[in-house]
């Protein structure tokens, strides 16, 4: 049940990607996002898609991680596609029976954007798998730091971000050990109807909840036995600096955008 969700996961590597400056792969996450949000045209999503395809082949994580991340959101997915296959009325009519109405713009359109999620689930999640949270930590906090001059807690918000994307993974196999420890007392999470299962989530739900606000306390105490008193006057081991390889990573970027932007005039 919980074991698809790779959101916060790490893929060790050693590629081109994965010795990317974070600051970099932040910055590129951004521009993915918003150039994802520019696309009005279907086809346009297929140079965004070998962009993804490409990236995670020279990163070496398997194309099967990808795809394991957009399974917990296939309801969601499958939600909007009807949803939009419904309310958009334009072009001509397919089906027409009752207050049911299908029409070929409506197609269209659930079929783009299903496919704008897909993708931008796909390349927020390629970016964690090839970070490691410490490294997200530090991106951020750099990238926020002119803000401190204005008294914004930048290393705080980006310990916060990061210990909560850090433990994202470790809650999840917590969840999936007692949804096995219930399922082996004779529990049952998968007949029903939705009410049914959203109830037989209750012996899951307590004790994850349970075990969340121990592992808070415990890791409260670790940070005060090791005297953390936030970035005042905290140095790095690793100090962050851009390579070639980042100036490559952003020309690529630059070169779909404007590849994009290119086919939105023509098309």
């Amino acid at each position: 049940m919980f074991k698809d969700i790779t959101l916060g996961q790490y893929f060790p590597g050693d590629s081109p990607v994965h010795r990317l400056d974070p600051r970099t792969k932040i910055a590129l996450m951004m521009l993915y996002i918003v150039e994802v949000f520019f696309v009005k045209d279907m086809w346009v999503f297929l140079f965004t898609g070998l962009y993804v395809v490409g990236a995670t082949l020279l990163s070496g994580v398997p194309i099967s991680y990808l795809v394991r991340s957009l399974k917990p959101l296939k309801f969601i997915l499958i939600f909007m596609f009807i949803i939009n296959l419904l309310v958009t009325s334009t072009g001509d009519v397919l089906v027409d029976w009752w207050i049911i109405r299908i029409t070929t713009g409506g197609v269209r359109q659930a079929v783009f954007i299903t496919i704008r999620l897909i993708l931008l689930v796909a390349g927020t999640s390629f970016m964690t798998l090839t970070t490691t949270p410490i490294s997200l930590t530090d991106g951020l906090e750099r990238m926020l730091m002119p803000l401190s001059k204005l008294k914004f807690p930048a290393h705080e918000l980006a310990m916060m971000m990061t210990i909560a994307l850090r433990f994202i993974p470790t809650l999840l196999e917590e969840a999936d050990k007692i949804t096995k420890a219930q399922t082996a007392r004779g529990a049952d999470f998968e007949t029903g109807g939705i009410i049914q299962r959203a109830k037989s989530m209750v012996p899951i739900l307590v004790p994850l909840f349970v075990s969340a606000f121990r592992r808070a306390d415990e890791l409260a105490m670790a940070m005060e036995s090791r005297c953390y008193h936030g970035g005042v006057g905290r140095t790095r081991m690793t100090v962050l600096k851009y390579s070639t390889g980042d100036l490559w990573a952003a020309l690529s970027m630059v070169l779909l955008i404007g590849l994009t932007v290119a086919l939105q005039v023509v098309l």
